[in-house]
This record gives structure tokens, C-alpha cells and sequence, in this order.
């Protein structure tokens, strides 16, 4: 990752929260640490698998109902359950959970996460730039994922009604409309309290889905033998066609792998490990071959096999019990695009945006343009689609076009990171590479079905975060050539400006030269105050940051201070609360008798070598709606003062 593009002036709010450590079992009391562990996997079961909890209501339906239906007998059902199993068992619990969450950025997973992490440990730069868009182009497809899984999920589980009661077919769409747009509406009041049953309710979930799958697999024990991976392999040899067509359904059954990694921070790996080994794991493959059983005895249940598990009398409860899951999924999914968001801002891909916090200890943060933003997706998405089997055909290509950019960044954590052997280290990767490779090209078979939905989304945010970052490059660029050096400026500003009482902080976004609010100052007002700081704030390739090492301060002279604050990429950048703490400048900091002055600058689209014409435009829109830098730095609304300067790029 190229320098220019990690740098940032500022940052967000903490999404994620502080991490609980005893939950990954550092506590010296063994009872503690198993109650940490059990309390941290109970958490992770109901944030982290929500998404890959809710494929069996869609999944083996999809497989043979779907725009490529597989054939409906025993080799096609053994063969797609061999499938989905033993992709569950080497890309989520090999790939995801043993290998990649080792891979961590001081307990934090996810793409750019990862890219962060290579960027500070790594020296060689020379393919930098691909690794660099190949995080951003993961990201970019999380987004299309964001938008697609709270529709699919909600309305598979709405649509049990129809199952129970056909009559009500009409209200399946309704009722999943309100339920999303009342989740959405409910984001800005924080949902901390709700999310403390998520775990429990998650728990029952896949309970009742695994005892469901048991009681089914009773009544033809046979199909077991489902899951050896020669029935995959026989279902290929004997239709090649249809067995690579079966990828694009199977991948369901693993959607959600890639959020073990990305939330890695909220639990730690260890619950995830255990809860996913230990009950989600057996859950989805009981009730996966519970549906086999099923479809083996009564073909016609095809029309809904996970709904129709469900015996007289606990049908109803499945139904509400499944679309509190679905509805769990949704929010862990939407909670998952405010964190990415967060941490795209903070490392320079996105604009600053308005952040709201949701709760006392910053643990949970609110951004409005991304909640509304999924929300208008999602209802146009459920509009358009009316049916969880037709989203079908949108969903998998984000997902595996994602996890093959794992496999890449992988590699250099591998190569570079981890100092593997080639021979240790080609073999797995070339295992991964392989069976992602075939999915996501079974799943380019959707495109024209509605596979060019997610591609088309994440392509344009694609262009919105690469445009930002290269924008701010050339922007930061065009204000460093016209830079005065900080030492001429003080041998003349000192001597010609009237010294005020008090402290001017000047936000200056490059460590260097004079900033273009401190040349306004002097310009109009013909004043200096009695201490200057030139403040830059920095965004480090880590998610903390220690108080010990937060500032650096360089004295010039004549009452004049450099200081950098450096923060995590995922803390909160409340630069008064930071400065309260210094006292390195002179005396410690009074916000009382401090005025911070911010530049503000105003693009001018030229015809210059960097970027076209058309996304100069773009990115002087994106810089005029980007949040206030007031509330940006959180500083205090009535000691801010703004300046405004043109910039031609």
C-alpha cells in the first residue's frame, strides 16, 4: 500500500468498540477465563453467524429450484450435500478459522485490516499498488453483499408463511418490507440492549434447526453417507454441466464465511473457533441433511424443505424462531457496513462522514448516509425480486469474489508476514485458489439472471473509494509545491504580527510547511497568538493506539509547535479529549482559551496529468459533501474558526 493512500487527517468513531481480552483467555483464574470464553462464544454465535446461520432456509432450495435447477434424485441431493459440507469444513473451518485468523491486525480481521497490517510489517513496495486495490475491490463487494443479505435472509424466513398458511402468500412481501425498514429506522437509537439476546436467541436457533435435522435423519439414516466426499466427485463424473452449475447454489451454504474474519475483533479468535466448531458447524450439517432425508422421502417438500422439517405444533415457533435469526443477520450485516465504512474513512478511501455514537462507551456508532443508503437498496431489491429464490441469482459472486482476494492477501501474509516456506505455503494456497476459483466461476453463470447486480454495485464504489483516495494524493500533491517552510514563516510573521493572548491550533494536514488556514490568519487579521500549534493527526496501520506513543511534539521556536496525534484506525479521533491529556507544548491545554482554525478547501477541476476530467468532478462532489471537520475532530462548536482556500488538481 503506497503512502499517499493510508494517510488521513482524521477519523470516525470507534465502530467496533474495545475489545473484551478476557474473552480470548488471558485472565490468570481459569474459572474467569471459561466463563470469558463461553460468555465470548455465546456473543460471537449470535453477531458473527448470523449470515452463514440463515442459509439452510434458502440454500438446498435454491439448488433445485432455482434458475439452474439440479435434477431431484439421489445423486444430485448426496452429491450437493457432500458439496456444501465439505466446502463448510475447508473454507470456513480450514481456510477462515484455522489459517486466516491468524492473520490478525492486533486482534482485528477483514480486508483492510489485513491490507494495513502488510503495509506496516512488509518493506517491499514494488507490488504495493495491486495489493492496494485489490483490498479496496474486496471491499467494494462487501458493500454489494451488505445490500443483498438483509433482503434474501429476511424474506426467506417471511416466506414460511406461505408454507403454513398459502392463503397469506400476498403478505410475504409486506411483511418483509416492514420488518427491514423498522430495523433500519431503529439504528439511530442503538441497539446494545437488543443485541444482548442475540446470542441466546442465535443459540436456540441452531438448536432446534439441528434437532430438527436429527429427527428427519432418523427416519433414513442411509443418507449419513452423504457426507463422504466421493458423492461430490461421482456427481461431477457423471454430470460435469450440472455438478459445476451446483457450485453457484452450494456457495450459499458458506456465505458468511468471510464475517468470521472481519469480526474477528469483536470476540476474539477463540469463541469463534469453538463456537463455530463446537455448535454451528454440527447445526448446519444436521439440518442440511435432515433437508436431504426429507427430499429423499417426499420429493414435493422441495418447495420449501427447511420450513417443512418443522412437525404439527412447531411449525409456527420455527417460523418466528427463524426470522428473529434472519432478522439477527440483517443487523450483524448492517452493524458489519458501518464498521467497514469506518475503517475505510480512517485509512483514506471515503470521505469523512456524519458519525453518531449509540451508546455511553462509544461501542457502537450510527452513520446515516450508509443505514439509508442499504435501506432504499434493500426495499428496491425486495421490490424487484419479490422472492428469495430469484436473489439467489445476485448472491455468491460478492462472496467469491472476495474470498479469492483473500487468498491473494493471504499469500503475501504467508510469503512476507509469516516467512513460510514456498513448498509449505504453495500447497494450501494452490487448495484454496482452486475451490474458490471454481465457485466464482460457477457463479459468473448468474450474471445476466441478476449476478450483474453486486458486480455493477461494488464496481461503482470501486470508482467512488479509488477516486477519493487518488483525489486526496494529488490535492495534498498541488498544496505541498505551493508550501512556504515553517522556519522562513516564523522569521517573518513574528516580526510583523501582533502576539494575542491564548492558543491557535491549525489542523494542517501534511507535517510540513505552513498551513493555508495559518497564511489566511496572518493575511486578514495580522495577528499571532501567544502559542501556535500546527496539528496534524495521523491514522496509524493499527486498530489502537497506546496513550504513550499517541503525540509527538517538535518545539520551533518563537511560541510556534509542531505536534502529530496518532490513533488506530479503529478509535475515535476526539482531538480535544487528546490534547487535555499533553502537556508537552509549553502547559497543558485549556479548550477556554483555545481557537482552532480549519482550512477548507474548494476544488478546481483542471485539465492536468492525474486524474480525468470526469472524476475531478466527481471527487470535488465528494469534497463538498463530505462531514464537517468540526464535528469530524469533534471539536468544540464555539471556538472553531474556518477558512476557505482553492485547489486546482
Amino acid at each position: 500500500m503506497t503512502e499517499t493512500l493510508l494517510s488521513t487527517e482524521a477519523g470516525p468513531a470507534s465502530v467496533g468498540g474495545a475489545i473484551d481480552r478476557s474473552l480470548v483467555g488471558v485472565d490468570a483464574d481459569p474459572r474467569a477465563r471459561s466463563r470469558g470464553l463461553i460468555t465470548g462464544a455465546v456473543g460471537a454465535i449470535g453477531v458473527v453467524f448470523g449470515d452463514i446461520g440463515t442459509s439452510p432456509l434458502y440454500a438446498l432450495r435454491a439448488t433445485f429450484t432455482g434458475k439452474h435447477a439440479l435434477p431431484l434424485d439421489q445423486l444430485h441431493i448426496y452429491g450437493i450435500i457432500s458439496l456444501m459440507f465439505w466446502s463448510m469444513l475447508i473454507i470456513v473451518t480450514i481456510k477462515y478459522v484455522t489459517v486466516m485468523m491468524r492473520a490478525d491486525n492486533r486482534g482485528e480481521g477483514g480486508s483492510l485490516a489485513l491490507l494495513a497490517l502488510i503495509n506496516q510489517l512488509t518493506e517491499t513496495r514494488r507490488w504495493g499498488a495491486g495489493i492496494v486495490l485489490l483490498g479496496v475491490f474486496a471491499t467494494a463487494l462487501f458493500f454489494g453483499d451488505a445490500m443483498i443479505t438483509p433482503a434474501i435472509s429476511v424474506l426467506a424466513a417471511i416466506e414460511g408463511i406461505q408454507v403454513y398458511a398459502p392463503h397469506m402468500r400476498v403478505s410475504v412481501v409486506p411483511i418483509a418490507l416492514f420488518i427491514l425498514v423498522f430495523l433500519f429506522l431503529i439504528q439511530e437509537r442503538g441497539t446494545a440492549k437488543v443485541a444482548m439476546l442475540f446470542g441466546p436467541v442465535m443459540v436456540l436457533y441452531f438448536v432446534a434447526i439441528a434437532v430438527l435435522g436429527v429427527m428427519s435423519i432418523a427416519e433414513m439414516p442411509g443418507v449419513l453417507a452423504a457426507l463422504s466426499p466421493h458423492y461430490a466427485v461421482v456427481m461431477y463424473a457423471a454430470d460435469p454441466w450440472h455438478g459445476f452449475l451446483a457450485m453457484g447454489a452450494a456457495v450459499l451454504a458458506v456465505a458468511g464465511a468471510e464475517a468470521l474474519y472481519a469480526d474477528m475483533g469483536y470476540f476474539g479468535r477463540l469463541p469463534i473457533r469453538v463456537s463455530w466448531i463446537g455448535l454451528v458447524l454440527p447445526a448446519l450439517t444436521l439440518n442440511y441433511l435432515g433437508q436431504a432425508s426429507l427430499l429423499m422421502r417426499h420429493g414435493s417438500a422441495v418447495a420449501n424443505p427447511f420450513f417443512l422439517l418443522a412437525p404439527d405444533g412447531l411449525q409456527w415457533p420455527l417460523l418466528i424462531l427463524a426470522s428473529a435469526a434472519a432478522i439477527i443477520a440483517s443487523q450483524a450485516v448492517i452493524s458489519g457496513a458501518f464498521s467497514v465504512t469506518q475503517q475505510a474513512v480512517q485509512l483514506g478511501f471515503m470521505p469523512r462522514l456524519n458519525i453518531k455514537h449509540t451508546s455511553a462507551q462509544g461501542g457502537q456508532i450510527f452513520i446515516p448516509v450508509i443505514n439509508y443508503t442499504l435501506m432504499v437498496a434493500v426495499i428496491l431489491l425486495v421490490l424487484a425480486f419479490q422472492r428469495s429464490t430469484n436473489l439467489t441469482s445476485t448472491y455468491g459472486i460478492a462472496v467469491t469474489g472476495a474470498m479469492m482476494i483473500d487468498n491473494l492477501l493471504l499469500a503475501v501474509v504467508m510469503v512476507r508476514l509469516w516467512s513460510w516456506s514456498k513448498a509449505a505455503a504453495l500447497p494450501l494456497l494452490a487448495l484454496f485458489v482452486a475451490i474458490d476459483a471454481l465457485y466464482l466461476t460457477a457463479n459468473m453463470t448468474k450474471v445476466p439472471d441478476g449476478g450483474w447486480l453486486p458486480l455493477m454495485l461494488g464496481g461503482v464504489i470501486f470508482v467512488l473509494l479509488t477516486t477519493w483516495a487518488r483525489g486526496r494524493a494529488l490535492m495534498r500533491a498541488s498544496m505541498k509545491a505551493d508550501m512556504i517552510p515553517m522556519e522562513v514563516f516564523i522569521k517573518s510573521a513574528v516580526g510583523s504580527a501582533e502576539r494575542v493572548k491564548g492558543t491557535a491550533i491549525f489542523m494542517a494536514s501534511a507535517a510540513a510547511g505552513v498551513p493555508s488556514a495559518l497564511l489566511h490568519n496572518i493575511k486578514h487579521n495580522k495577528v499571532l497568538h501567544e502559542r501556535v500549534v500546527l496539528l496534524t493527526v495521523k491514522i496509524d496501520d493499527e486498530p489502537y493506539v497506546d496513550d504513550a506513543v499517541r503525540a509527538k511534539v517538535t518545539d520551533l521556536g518563537q511560541g510556534f509547535y509542531r505536534m502529530s496525534l496518532h490513533f488506530g484506525f479503529l478509535e475515535e479521533t476526539d482531538v480535544p479529549a487528546a490534547l487535555t491529556r499533553i502537556s508537552m507544548c509549553g502547559e497543558p491545554f485549556s479548550m477556554l482559551h483555545t481557537s482552532f482554525f480549519l482550512s477548507r478547501q474548494t476544488l478546481i477541476a483542471a485539465a492536468k496529468p492525474g486524474m480525468a476530467i470526469w472524476r475531478e468532478k466527481l471527487f470535488g462532489w465528494m469534497l463538498r459533501n463530505a462531514a464537517s471537520a468540526m464535528e469530524f475532530f469533534r471539536l468544540p462548536t464555539n471556538r472553531v474558526v474556518e477558512l476557505g482556500s482553492q485547489v486546482e488538481i
